[in-house]
């Protein structure tokens, strides 16, 4: 049986082993303010800190200004955000800051703690100020979840795209058998181990075309996530309704769209395989460990907050680049 399990996609979108949480975010901002915010007029009726239901669509999240994530912590595994439309400002507790965007893709290990903050710039005045990206959350197996905290960007360029005949793939991580590999994972992250086969791509395709993925490793599991697009045949099961569907990993696999133009995001990974104790923004193996980690970000911060407001934008004019921890600038 190729495909073991269909799931509807909710939110967030489930996930299995080594992953612990994807999200896929999509808002049709309006034009941008001088505070690069939503007019104060389109707040009202809103949860503002807590606003995640989709209203003329759109949503501020935990903004009360800018829509997005003011400083909140995290502990023991990895976030992998890739931005495919619109600007995400970071600022951390290592003294990091970025703007990127347009396909761009950061990936953090909080490991033993950090404090970040991702906000929705709306820069262009005139609007639309469309925002769409996934969150990807990878955990950290026991021997790398208090490793230090590390903060990079792997830009645009920087991720293999292959043509295919009615289609394209992006390899924005990892490593699909045939192809080129995505680039390379920060250090303590259980994707700088070759055994971990993982692998994060996107992939579209026009209507009609097909294609098949290479196999994976025994032992990895691979999910697809079926989210843009009218229908898709995977394996030898047709689709009409986005679902995340669990296939073999260890055979190959054709798809083929159907009546539009389709894509689909691909993860997968070897299993970890140890006990998870996860609570909010903290994901440790035992229940003792979860309880420290309150006890230590209460205590620490996590090093502090450096910067002057809980979620820091930069000026409307600014570009795309990252500043990290040592001070290095950077720009795609």
């Amino acid at each position: 049986m190729t495909i073991l399990t269909v799931k509807p996609l909710g939110f967030p979108w489930e996930t299995a082993d080594p992953f612990l949480f994807c999200v896929h975010h999509l808002d049709h901002y309006p034009a941008g303010n001088e505070q690069l915010g939503p007019p104060p007029e389109s707040l009202a009726g809103r949860r503002i800190g807590m606003d995640f239901e989709i209203r003329d669509g759109w949503r501020m999240y935990h903004g009360d200004v800018v829509p997005g994530f003011p400083r909140h912590p995290h502990r023991g595994f990895e976030t992998i955000t890739i931005v495919r439309q619109g600007l995400i400002d970071h600022a951390d507790s290592m003294g990091a800051t970025a703007r990127f965007g347009g396909g761009d893709l950061q990936w953090m290990t909080a490991g033993d703690g950090v404090v970040h903050s991702e906000m929705f710039p709306l820069v262009d005045d005139a609007g639309p100020n469309t925002a769409e990206l996934f969150q990807i959350w990878l955990n950290l197996p026991a021997a790398s979840k208090r490793a230090e905290a590390h903060f990079t960007m792997h830009w645009d360029h920087q991720q293999p795209r292959v043509r295919l005949e009615g289609g394209e793939i992006t390899v924005h991580a990892g490593v699909l058998e045939g192809l080129p590999g995505g680039p390379t994972p920060p250090p303590a992250s259980w994707a700088s181990h070759a055994e971990s086969d993982i692998a994060i791509a996107t992939l579209r395709l026009q209507p009609g075309a097909r294609t098949t993925l290479p196999p994976a490793r025994p032992g990895t599991r691979r999910t697809l996530y079926f989210f843009d697009g009218p229908s898709v045949r995977i394996g030898d099961r047709d689709f009409s309704r986005h679902a995340a569907a669990e296939v073999r990993a260890d055979e190959a696999l054709e798809l083929q769209a159907g009546d539009g133009p389709i894509e689909l995001l691909l993860l997968q990974g070897r299993p970890i395989g140890e006990p998870v104790a996860h609570h909010g923004p903290f994901v440790t193996n035992t229940q003792e460990e979860l309880r420290q980690a309150f006890v230590d970000y209460q205590r620490t911060g996590f090093g502090g907050w450096p910067w002057e407001s809980d979620g820091p934008v930069h000026a409307r004019s600014e570009g795309r680049f990252a500043v990290h921890a040592d001070g290095r600038r950077e720009t795609p």
